[in-house]
């Protein structure tokens, strides 16, 4: 109820104001944080897999692996929106990126006008794999902050299992060896920067 004009209507009543953090992002003093953890398409019928009714209580995969953002890597048709977008009230500029087996580290700038946060994703990208795997899948992320001009240094473990692949015939996990390209990006489709490691059989 507004005391000023006892009326529970008015925009001055405690009830209608919006939260503080709210507030915070829609004014910019705040970076909003979120990312999309699934891909949107322009159209339905832009998407990988459009069945998703069981017909006579059957309902086939016939995609395999190449679900989500895996499966538009394949596709000639752009998303509206990709796996791992976001906005936020400044930019950034991706720096600098290196590439162990176990982490990777990477340097960037906020080039914008204003303090703002940043979610930095590693795609692992597997190039002596065959046609039956993804091209590209996500390895790990982190978010960093910077003032407008200031950098940022993101640190990202790598773990085992980004080189694995199943293996059915012995019913585990196990590392596929050889070349893969590492990119640091804002999502599952941009291209910051990327790296070449070569992963030993065994690891």
């Amino acid at each position: 109820m507004c005391r000023a004009c006892s009326s529970s209507a008015c925009s001055r009543s405690p009830r209608n104001r919006p939260p503080p953090s709210l507030a915070d992002v829609l004014l910019g003093r705040e970076e909003p944080g979120g990312r999309l953890p699934t891909t949107w398409p322009d159209r339905l019928a832009d998407a990988p897999v459009t069945r998703v009714t069981p017909e006579d209580g059957v309902l086939p995969y016939e995609e395999g692996l190449f679900i989500g953002y895996p499966a538009w890597r394949n596709r000639t048709v752009a998303p509206a929106y990709p796996f791992g977008h976001g906005l936020g009230y400044t930019t950034w500029e991706y720096l600098t990126l290196d590439a162990g087996p176990d982490s990777v580290h990477i340097r960037l700038r906020n080039s914008g006008t204003r303090p703002g946060r940043e979610t930095v994703q590693i795609y692992a990208e597997p190039l002596d794999a065959a046609d039956t795997r993804p091209s590209r899948r996500l390895a790990g992320f982190t978010t960093v902050t910077a003032p407008p001009g200031g950098t940022a240094e993101a640190v990202i473990p790598l773990s085992a299992r980004t080189f694995q692949i199943w293996d059915e015939a012995h019913g585990a996990w196990t590392t596929a060896p050889g070349r893969y390209r590492l990119h640091a990006s804002r999502s599952s489709i941009h291209e910051d920067l990327s790296v070449l490691l070569t992963v030993p059989a065994g690891l």
